[in-house]
């Protein structure tokens, strides 16, 4: 089993579109990126550790790779804010593709290359690419949000496509 990292806003909206695809282990939400250890949800959230929210993926990389999770990734995110993503707001919600070993990193940058050069943004995409640290799983209450509390969910789920319809 292979690892990947993202961060892309809140980790509510990242996880159900990976967790469904074929060759996914599991979906992990979580913190990384940050000076603090075991961070907390509330702390994370109030931007005093300099970590992010983030989904760990386990993956099968005979089922799915890489390269098809940053096309995933990419469609998830508005990677041309580097201060948060849709209404969430901050430093902990900024867009970040951690990468676990060269060729993870080579992907990456390929990707964000290929994506800035498609005319898709009139923006620059700021994303960026960092190595990955360590990584902290967040309260059991974050974990398969969308399936444990489906109103809450939907309804932040129609928030960030309000959001995005009001930016075009």
């Amino acid at each position: 089993m292979e690892k990947a990292l993202f961060a892309g806003g809140c980790f509510w909206c990242m996880v159900q579109p990976f967790e469904e695809m074929k060759g996914i282990e599991h979906v992990l939400s979580g913190y990384t990126g940050g000076h603090v250890e075991n961070p907390t949800y509330e702390q994370v959230k109030a931007q005093e550790t300099g970590h992010t929210e983030a989904v760990l993926i386990t993956y099968d990389e005979t089922q799915v790779s890489f390269k098809e999770l940053l096309d995933i990734y990419w469609n998830l995110t508005d990677p041309t804010d580097a201060m948060g993503q849709f209404m969430d707001r901050g430093d902990s919600y900024r867009p970040v593709i951690f990468y676990y070993n060269e060729d993870q990193k080579r992907l990456a940058l390929e990707s964000k290359e290929k994506l800035s050069k498609s005319g898709r943004y009139d923006q620059p995409i700021v994303t960026t690419i960092e190595k990955a640290g360590p990584f902290y799983a967040a309260e059991e209450e974050h974990q398969e949000f969308y399936k444990k509390n489906p109103r809450a969910y939907a309804a932040e789920k129609e928030q960030r496509q309000q959001w995005v319809e009001s930016q075009s």
